[in-house]
């Protein structure tokens, strides 16, 4: 069988991945609450003859659906995404990712039905980090949900041109409470205890930090809550923040120097503070190196062109996680021409454009493509492995 047929496969089923997509961008819906997205993806890969057991790994909104004909062979991923943001919808894309994560395997499944081992499609909900206990893909590593992975692969939207996966940045997601006492602002200013202005004087703190931390450290929050009005002294404020950094063990002495701002802050205003993790801490991506030059060969096979990795990425992903347990990769797909900002409208907007509809089809042909190669040709996936074994005798 030649990749023709594939793509034929994923042409016949684009107009329901669209009306999928688009059903997303209009109803955005944030981590582990993603129960419209699951449901309308778990349902189209049923109705293509996929096993699907929903929910999944402990999570109400993750879902594993499965293809196998029985004969001995590996077992390869595709994951997706479906979680939006808040206020923006889907302006990280994750539409995109999960309707060409579901075509690139139905197209697949269709076009191999003597399938030698097993495709599963993943729905990995609550990526973004803005829900608390967000990572879905940390969860279901942690429960044991990618034991029987050979290899995962996924694609992530981004405009401009298609590149290669790079490195991401290791993340720890955390909310900082200040509590302090209310009092009138002009009367009795004395006898209050300023949330706001602990909060203030810790951010006072991350600046001052930032002069002493590896130029790969990120330290950056917003201010939830800083008082109900201007004549009464805030006895509540809130921050939500995020570090991230290129190593994921740095990351933790940066932390705690973080958490030391915050208790600096809490003092100098009279202040208690309290501190949690909001989200699960999320590992550096390492995509494998022999997936991406699959990736980079199917796509090209399509006649679309791809640029290399960039040096390093300053986001993060739960997808890291997976790649420190199994080879994957995390490539990136061009929705438009035009370069626009993650996590904007503008990109939100750019999912259910032309150029979005066409990424979802590019998106699925090249997933499915580098999957058929990993089922069709042992040495890839030997390769894969060795150098992923390789990577982790590295860092013992």
């Amino acid at each position: 069988m030649n990749k023709e047929l594939i793509y034929k496969q994923a042409d016949n089923i684009a107009e329901s991945l669209f009306e999928i997509n688009d059903w997303m961008y209009h109803n955005p819906e944030l981590g582990h609450q993603e129960f419209g997205a699951a449901e309308k993806l778990a349902n189209i890969l049923k109705e293509h003859g996929f096993e699907v057991e929903f929910p999944y790994g402990g999570l109400e909104t993750a879902f594993r659906a499965e293809y196998s004909t029985g004969k001995p062979g590996p077992t390869i991923a595709i994951l997706a995404e479906y979680d939006a943001l808040p206020g923006i919808g889907h302006g990280c894309g994750h539409n995109v990712i999960a309707t060409g994560a579901v075509g690139g395997a139905i197209a697949l499944k269709n076009a191999m039905e003597e399938l030698p081992g097993k495709l599963v499609l993943m729905g990995c909900p609550a990526e973004e980090g803005v829900v608390d206990n967000a990572g879905g893909k940390v969860i279901l590593v942690e429960n044991g949900s990618f034991k029987d992975i050979d290899a995962a692969i996924m694609f992530h939207p981004s405009t401009g041109q298609h590149r290669l996966g790079t490195s991401s940045n290791a993340r720890y997601a955390m909310e900082i409470v200040f509590k302090g006492k209310t009092s009138h602002a002009a009367g009795a200013p004395h006898e209050g205890i300023n949330a706001l202005d602990a909060a203030i004087q810790t951010f006072n703190g991350f600046n001052a930090l930032r002069q002493h931390v590896k130029p790969d450290v990120r330290i950056h929050g917003v201010i939830t809550e800083g008082g109900k009005a201007p004549n009464i002294v805030p006895d509540r404020a809130v921050i939500r923040m995020y570090v991230r950094s290129i190593d994921a063990d740095y990351l933790e002495e940066v932390v705690e120097k973080v958490k030391n701002c915050a208790k600096a802050g809490a003092l100098a205003a009279g202040a208690e503070v309290e501190m949690r993790q909001t989200a699960n801490t999320y590992k550096n991506m390492v995509n494998n190196q022999v997936l991406s030059g699959l990736f980079k060969d199917n796509i090209e096979a399509l006649g679309e062109s791809i640029l290399p990795p960039a040096e390093h990425g300053a986001g993060s992903t739960d997808m890291a996680d997976v790649s420190q347990e199994l080879p994957g990769i995390h490539p990136y797909i061009s929705i438009s021409s035009k370069k626009l900002n993650g996590h904007s409208t503008d990109l939100a907007d750019a999912t259910v454009s032309e150029e979005g509809h066409r990424g979802i089809v590019i998106g699925a042909k090249t997933l499915a493509g580098v999957a058929y190669d990993l089922f069709t040709n042992d040495e890839y996936l030997a390769k894969a492995k060795a150098e992923f074994k390789a990577y982790k005798e590295s860092k013992e």
